[in-house]
């Protein structure tokens, strides 16, 4: 095993501080109340009762996988290409459940669509970046 260079040991410190900000929003997103759901605007309460709840389970993949993923990369361990690979995955079944399988006609407006745009972007470019790790050995 290579040594990993500065840039990439920061670069996954960041990623981990990224993820585990995701990881206070899921759990924040579970412990809403009943009370706390009927203050949002409506069509927020509308995509909130219409998202299915394996989709709910695959944020929480999404973003458990994402901060495996990064300390495993700090850590330099091959295998956190498998807990990026599943944090990617619970994305796109996030999405699926938050944008198609919602049933919304109206769409869900820009904000979120960039937003998980951002989201979806930067967890394939960690996979890209453990790739790249692993090839240059800096994983074992």
């Amino acid at each position: 095993m290579n040594k990993a260079p500065l840039w990439f040991m920061v670069l996954a410190a960041v990623a981990l501080l990224w993820n585990l900000a995701g990881l206070l929003a899921v759990v924040a997103d579970l412990r809403l109340s009943a009370a706390d759901l009927a203050a949002l605007p409506p069509r927020e309460q509308a995509m909130a009762a219409a998202r299915p709840g394996w989709s709910v389970a695959a944020s929480v993949v999404a973003v458990v996988g994402g901060t495996l993923g990064c300390l495993g990369l700090l850590a330099r361990r091959r295998w956190a290409l498998w807990a990026l690979y599943a944090s990617v995955a619970g994305i796109v079944l996030q999405d699926l459940g938050l944008f198609v399988m919602s049933g919304d006609s109206h769409g869900p407006g820009w904000v979120p669509l960039v937003l998980q745009g951002l989201v979806f972007l930067i967890a394939v470019a960690l996979l890209g970046l453990g790739h790249h790790a692993a090839r240059r050995a800096w994983l074992g």
